[in-house]
């Protein structure tokens, strides 16, 4: 918030109803709705301009301060390692799926921001990721995943898996197009004295798809 200098013109319409006394002020609202256009997590500025009589006292948000930080931090969807897009996969077979952990697409991640001696800490991890596998159904993995190794043969993944029981042969380009949504759960607090402290979610998206055949039975 900011005294605007220099001052409108009296002409100006936000001088309407004041006589001269006081003073043009602006700030920036930040708000969920305002970002709506700018996709999924993001947080939208509203400038606003206004007067007052006296220069206004500055009333901080911490939970606004907060997705300030989290503006920062860049999350993404989540990295995927599996299904790969050039893999080719089995009906009934299992499927392992997994992400690729990083700062900016699983976590944690921190960062802060600061307003009128406000400093807010904020701290973003994945909680779980939920995969629309493109056949109709989905599954729900509350980590990274399980890296496939060839040592596991024919074994469901004990954390993060999924079987298809029809082919992808009749879908669009032959392939069942999923989503994998990643909810970012977000601890911040108030540093510096005051002790005050909330919680959020972010959610951030990935795409992906997968091509799934018959098995071949050899006579």
């Amino acid at each position: 918030m900011e005294r605007l200098e220099p001052q409108p013109p009296k002409s100006d319409p936000v001088w309407k109803g004041h006589k001269g006394e006081g003073a043009i002020y602006t700030k920036v609202c930040l708000g969920q709705q305002a970002g709506m256009a700018m996709g999924a997590g993001a947080l939208g500025a509203i400038p606003m301009t206004f007067w007052a009589a006296e220069a206004p006292a500055v009333d901080v948000d911490p939970e606004q301060l907060a997705r300030e930080a989290v503006d920062k931090m860049l999350l993404t969807g989540p990295k995927i390692a599996s299904p790969r897009a050039a893999g080719k996969y089995t009906v009934g077979v299992p499927m392992w799926m997994w992400v690729e952990p990083s700062p900016t697409t699983f976590g944690p991640n921190t960062a802060s921001a600061t307003l009128a001696g406000v400093t807010v800490s904020a701290t973003a991890k994945v909680s779980s990721i939920r995969w629309s596998m493109g056949d109709g159904k989905s599954v729900t993995c509350r980590g990274a995943g399980t890296k496939y190794k060839a040592s596991y043969g024919m074994a469901k993944s004990p954390d993060c898996g999924h079987q298809y029981r029809t082919a992808s042969k009749d879908r669009a380009d032959g392939r069942f197009k999923g989503t994998a949504t990643a909810t970012w759960a977000v601890d911040w607090q108030v540093t510096g004295g005051g002790g005050e402290q909330g919680a959020f979610t972010e959610i951030r998206e990935s795409d992906f798809e997968v091509s799934v055949g018959e098995m071949r039975v050899l006579d």
